[in-house]
């Protein structure tokens, strides 16, 4: 089911100044030095998928959950405001695509999937605290991961 992010958005928002939505001039990109199916890939999604007991998600929440990369489905769970999580509370490969994912690991099409994978809520108000907060510490992490690059699944 589609969603109207724009209204909800503004609807959620209603007691703040209006959002200004980010206007990207560019987009930095860095090619990749070798094969997809030589690379470490990790996967992040903006879902609000949890692992077991980890808590959670928060309006406003900045932060991020390291979700195992051999995790069960009946181990993952979904709070999330911004969309309606019916689907993803079924399957949480709609937004989490971890098993698809590992297939994909099996079958050599990437070279190997990085554990952890993360998972943040989307829809976070403010663009600053993505920039400033969330991504760096995700960034990071990767680093000290040795991802080649990261699958993003925005819910």
């Amino acid at each position: 089911m589609p969603v109207a992010y724009i209204p909800r958005t503004r609807d959620l928002y209603s007691d703040f100044i209006p959002y200004r939505w980010v206007h990207n001039e560019s987009t930095p990109f860095t090619p990749l030095t070798k094969p997809v199916a030589e690379c470490a890939i990790a996967m992040i999604s903006s879902g609000g998928i949890m692992y077991r007991d980890q808590p959670r998600f928060h309006r406003e929440d900045a932060s991020y959950r390291r979700i195992p990369i051999h995790a069960r489905p009946d181990e993952l769970s979904v709070w999330h405001f911004g969309y309606p999580t019916g689907d993803a509370e079924r399957d949480a490969n709609c937004v989490f695509p971890l098993e698809r994912m590992r297939e994909l690991e099996a079958s050599g099409v990437i070279g190997k999937l990085v554990d952890p994978a993360f998972s943040f809520m989307g829809g976070i108000y403010s663009a600053r605290k993505v920039r400033e907060e969330l991504a760096p510490q995700i960034v990071d992490e990767l680093k000290r991961a040795h991802a080649d690059a990261f699958f993003l699944v925005p819910a």
